[in-house]
């Protein structure tokens, strides 16, 4: 017997914890460092999605027609919602300084407590949150992960700001400093 869908295809779909991690490590083992900037390539493309979703679902449950409507201090928490409703787990949002806002999860979907990895590695939720945030502030957003549960970390913690700014804070990074220092915050 033949079946019809009616209507569009549905543009999001579920993937389990298990499918993420082993895609991650296939693609780390077969292309190393290459495969970061593929995952979050592939996060960006989801972006859209993911807002459009967020946006639908702030309509019902909130009465708010766009995200940029909703009053930042009730971001962070609404944000928490509506990712562990769709299975990516809970954060909270904390400004570290005038440009660079905390996203910390102590659940995130995309990591993996049991890995060894040597980096942070949610490589598909840095270019997911960073096209979704970016849509949420109507402005150009990028997100840079410092902790990370799958190297060991008690949460993933990821940094937004602009574009600019985290690329200052990833230098010196790089150069040897450590995130808090490097956004100036430490002490």
């Amino acid at each position: 017997m033949a079946t019809t869908m009616t209507g569009a295809p549905p543009e999001t779909t579920l993937l389990s914890r298990r499918c993420m991690h082993t895609l991650r490590l296939a693609l780390e083992r077969d292309a190393g460092p290459q495969a970061a900037g593929w995952l979050q390539e592939a996060g960006f493309a989801g972006g859209e999605a993911l807002y459009t979703a967020f946006t639908a679902w702030l309509a019902a449950h909130h009465s708010v027609a766009r995200p940029a409507g909703l009053d930042i201090r009730h971001l962070g928490e609404v944000m928490s919602l509506f990712f562990q409703e769709h299975g990516l787990g809970a954060i909270s949002m904390t400004p570290l300084s005038p440009a660079v806002m905390a996203i910390d999860s102590g659940d995130w979907w995309e990591a993996d407590p049991s890995a060894t990895a040597t980096f942070p590695s949610c490589h598909l939720s840095s270019g997911l949150i960073a096209d979704f945030l970016s849509r949420v502030a109507e402005t150009p957003l990028g997100l840079l992960e410092v902790e990370c549960r799958s190297r060991g970390d008690a949460q993933c913690r990821f940094l937004a700001g602009s574009p600019e700014t985290l690329q200052l804070v990833y230098g010196r990074m790089a150069e040897g400093a450590a995130y808090l220092d490097a956004l100036g915050t430490a002490g």
